[in-house]
């Protein structure tokens, strides 16, 4: 069974920094995409970062510049996403997502959810 546990949400004040992380667990054989989605009350789910398996990224452009999403060296199943200078904009649930193969058949896989709140 595949888990993804995120990490390292919390309360931070305009400008402060934080760094999520999302460990994947389980018999995984490979992980295609892993990214990170936020939801803001009323808003819909929306992409903030993504890397791909030959190490592509793609970013919201309302993070670029200060975002960046990248795998840990010593664990290829935990990856992370660094927040800097944080808006109150950027206040949401963050979701860890993965697109891997797991069993032989490729499925999306999806974390709990972290809280951020950036408070001005």
């Amino acid at each position: 069974q595949v888990q993804l546990v995120e990490s390292g949400g919390g309360l931070v004040q305009a400008g402060g920094s934080l760094r999520l992380s999302c460990a994947a667990s389980g018999s995984i054989f490979s992980i295609n995409a892993m990214g990170w989605y936020r939801q803001a009350p009323g808003k819909q789910r929306e992409l903030v970062a993504r890397i791909i398996s030959d190490g592509i990224t793609n970013y919201a452009d309302s993070v670029k510049g200060r975002f960046t999403i990248s795998r840990d060296n010593a664990k290829n199943t935990v990856y992370h996403l660094q927040m800097n200078s944080l808006k109150p904009e950027d206040t949401a649930v963050y979701y860890c997502h993965a697109n891997l193969w797991y069993g032989g058949v490729r499925s999306d896989y999806w974390g709990q959810g972290t809280q951020v709140t950036v408070s001005s």
